[in-house]
């Protein structure tokens, strides 16, 4: 009996310990399926579904895509008090550059990270802007009918998986933009790629913002950071429009000491403009502004600079060279979601950007979550395990020795691809993630160590 009873108690013992290796296991490998998927999103309507060009384009686009005049008539008015105030809040909080030297890591110029100033609140724009986005509808009336309609209603209920450590912000606010600034500069991030429409115009969701760029620029150089900017696909973009505005840009903004120039291999020193959604526009379109021989050519003129397209699919690159453009970026922080944002295919894209004296810039996040705006797109979703999928996204784009990496992004709060800090909150209707078991500036240590490894791997590759 003694022998019968050591025996069962040796077999419930096992039992127990072999379903607790099937767990870890079963752990592990869930782990690094959400680290590195394998082509994860390509042959399913989900993932594909979000590549404008290929499903939803040419019936309508999403808040990224192109936009109408909503101006309102004292916009010009609030926006010059506004700036007014900036600057003498500016004045009044100017410590001395040593001091912020000495606080803060010092820039790396070849890191560019994404940056959006649509957010707006009543208290400085009237009316919230951007928190309240809209649930965007399935394109498949089927599958939509499955999920929620309506809006978020702020400041409770944000279009966010998280939730921002600066409530529901206004881009607008002096003590934010200094507050974004000082984060950025902890992050040892140098260039600001600050997404732009041109006067007057706006994503469908919010309103125009670029009277608020002198203030960003007078912000970005206290913190001695540079400013670039990200073309979104205004309506009607073009050739010509496209010449118009990098003129507008180059004439207003060029010569303050925030502007972003490139040092290229030749010594000159070019503006640099990202391009979102590039591939909309055909190869022979943008060949006429960014080739020499084009009909509307911006080479060799004052106004030339460094255009750098956005990869989605493989195809692309062949039409990025035939269009004249300097380069590639892959912007989507989703591995898996698109052939450019493959982790896999960096090196092929980077040889093939090598061979064609193109710059190719990876683009690296912190993970994505869109289902508070896109509640149907779970598919897309990548967790971003306590930043493990941040830290692979660096290692891998440090594999093929880019002259630059881009970051998506600062505060793109909708798509939670955000490193900006954020807090733990809980709501009658919802519960907000979080980086805990971390502080909210995690991804801003996260980055600024990934910035330290680049600096000194690069002085290696140059050796």
């Amino acid at each position: 009996i003694l022998n019968y009873d050591i025996m069962a108690r040796f077999r419930r013992r096992t039992c127990i310990i072999l379903l607790l290796f099937i767990l870890f296991i079963c752990s592990i490998m869930m782990a690094l399926k959400t680290l590195r998927p394998d082509r994860a999103g390509f042959g399913d309507p989900f993932g594909l579904g979000l590549l404008p060009e290929l499903q939803q384009r040419t019936v309508l686009l999403d808040s990224k895509q192109n936009s109408l005049n909503r101006v309102q008539g004292d916009t010009v008015t609030r926006v010059s008090n506004l700036h007014s105030i900036a600057v003498n809040t500016m004045k009044a909080s100017m410590s001395p550059v040593r001091k912020v030297e000495e606080e803060l890591s010092s820039p790396n110029y070849n890191f560019h990270i994404f940056y959006y100033t649509w957010y707006g609140n009543p208290q400085f724009d009237g009316k919230y802007i951007h928190w309240n986005h809209p649930l965007l509808p399935h394109w498949d009336p089927k599958i939509a009918n499955n999920y929620p309609k309506g809006r978020h209603n702020p400041p409770e209920d944000i279009g966010a998986n998280f939730y921002p450590e600066l409530g529901s912000y206004s881009s607008k606010d002096p003590t934010v933009i200094e507050a974004h600034m000082k984060q950025m500069r902890s992050a040892s991030t140098g260039v600001i790629v600050l997404s732009w429409y041109p006067p007057g115009m706006a994503d469908e969701n919010g309103e125009p913002t670029d009277d608020l760029v002198p203030v960003v620029l007078d912000y970005a150089h206290k913190y001695n950071l540079k400013v670039a900017f990200h073309i979104e696909p205004y309506k009607d973009r073009d050739d010509r429009s496209m010449y118009h505005n990098v003129k507008y840009i180059t004439d207003k903004y060029g010569s303050h000491p925030a502007f972003y120039r490139h040092k290229t291999s030749t010594g000159r020193l070019l503006p640099m403009f990202y391009v979102y959604d590039s591939y909309v526009t055909i190869p022979e379109i943008w060949a006429n502004l960014l080739t020499v021989s084009g009909s509307q050519s911006i080479r060799n003129t004052p106004y030339d600079a460094l255009f750098i397209a956005l990869l989605v699919e493989e195809r692309h690159k062949h039409d990025i060279h035939r269009s004249g453009f300097d380069g590639m970026y892959t912007y989507f922080a989703t591995n898996g979601f698109s052939y450019g944002s493959s982790h896999h295919n960096w090196a092929s894209l980077k040889a093939f950007c090598d061979s064609n004296n193109l710059m190719f810039i990876p683009s690296v996040g912190p993970g994505y979550i869109d289902t508070s705006i896109r509640p149907w797109n779970n598919h897309n979703t990548r967790n971003r395990v306590n930043g493990k999928y941040y830290e692979t996204a660096f290692s891998a784009a440090l594999l093929v020795r880019p002259e630059i990496i881009s970051i998506t992004s600062f505060n793109e709060w909708h798509e939670g691809t955000q490193i900006e800090k954020a807090v733990p909150k809980r709501t009658g209707q919802v519960v907000y993630l979080d980086y805990k078991p971390h502080k909210p500036n995690v991804y801003l240590e996260l980055t600024q160590k990934w910035s330290e490894k680049y600096r000194k791997e690069q002085e290696q590759w140059l050796m």
